[in-house]
């Protein structure tokens, strides 16, 4: 098993297609990088599009960079901007379920699948 010290710091790449975003992104999401993350999406969220965070890459996510999707989350709902998470691996499923957030991004938290 990886250290979590070994995982690359975080590294976001966007792909915009009209109405929607998706922000690849790869590293670790944590308490340094919670900010890095914030200032590169929230500005994405406009109203009645839709904002794509592609979590296939993300080796580690502590309580900082979850709550840092729960804020982009809210944010997201505020502005009426669909806001959806893609590619959870089993770790981060199983983070997302025990702090009761997975029932937020559901259809594809549990499927495991991108929703096109």
């Amino acid at each position: 098993m990886a250290d979590v010290n070994d995982s690359p710091p975080l590294v976001l790449r966007r792909e915009p297609t009209p109405g929607r975003t998706t922000v690849y992104c790869s590293g670790k999401v944590i308490a340094a990088t919670a900010a890095a993350l914030k200032a590169g999406v929230k500005p994405l969220i406009v109203p009645g599009g839709t904002l794509v965070l592609d979590l296939s890459e993300v080796g580690f996510m502590d309580s900082m960079g979850l709550g840092t999707i729960a804020t982009l989350w809210v944010s997201s709902k505020t502005a009426g901007c669909n806001f959806t998470l893609i590619n959870f691996s089993a770790r981060l499923r199983d983070l997302f379920t025990v702090t009761h957030l997975l029932s937020l991004f559901e259809p594809c938290g549990e499927a495991n699948a991108q929703i096109p």
